[in-house]
């Protein structure tokens, strides 16, 4: 069974369901910031001494995309706050609310179908811009997604399984959406992997998780992509 963790005001409580998966199968969702009661740092450091030490969560910086990336979401304003672009799940209240990287450069006048309530305007679209690590640039028109079609999607699980002990995928999954709150956008335990989908990654964070937690560990795919 997957089970998935959506970051933002959805999700700010922190929540632990415990069950009696076997590896693969839900375990534990962790729904906030906060680790659970017996996470640790990290594995054992066993790597070559030469090597330098994996960066602290706090010492991590997204990296930024060379080209410019396309992605889909729901675009949200509250009242003269820069807009948002929230790439998970949105609260099904009216209006809604997400959060997600500002944007940049947006204009409601250039986007379709968007709708207001309560001061707050908001629309769902497909976007291309730029990411330079912390914020996200508009600079195609928006496509109301009601008129698009979506970007095709390779699931990179696809005929694998995963090796890692269920209690150890909690644990991993707990620790890397607590120490990296806002860049991630989902996470969750499937086929024996923690699945993570971050803002951007050219690769650099994939690595990272490798180093930390070992290979066939930690899946990372990325919700901006290159536009093509």
């Amino acid at each position: 069974m997957t089970r998935l963790v959506h970051v933002g005001i959805l999700v700010l409580a922190a929540v632990l369901l415990s069950g009696c998966g076997t590896d693969g199968s839900a375990g534990a969702v962790v729904g906030g910031p906060a680790t659970s009661p017996g996470a640790t740092a990290g594995p054992p450091d066993t790597a070559d001494p030469a090597t330098p030490p994996v960066p602290a969560p706090g010492d991590f910086a997204p990296p930024p995309a060379e080209g410019p990336v396309a992605g889909q979401g729901t675009v949200l304003q509250i009242g003269d706050a820069p807009p948002q672009l929230c790439l998970a799940g949105v609260a099904e209240s009216y209006p809604p609310q997400c959060s997600g990287p500002e944007v940049a450069g947006w204009d409601w006048g250039l986007a379709q179908q968007a709708e207001r309530a309560s001061g707050v305007t908001w629309g769902a679209y497909a976007v291309t811009g730029t990411w330079d690590g912390s914020a996200f640039t508009r600079t195609g028109i928006p496509v109301p997604l009601s008129l698009y079609d979506a970007l095709p999607f390779e699931d990179p699980l696809a005929g694998r399984q995963g090796t890692t002990d269920q209690q150890e995928l909690d644990r991993i999954l707990t620790e890397v959406y607590a120490g990296h709150e806002g860049y991630a956008v989902t996470a969750g335990v499937d086929r024996g992997f923690v699945s993570l989908t971050v803002v951007y990654d050219d690769g650099s964070f994939q690595t990272r998780m490798d180093a930390e937690y070992g290979p066939d560990v930690v899946v990372v795919q990325s919700a901006l992509r290159p536009a093509t």
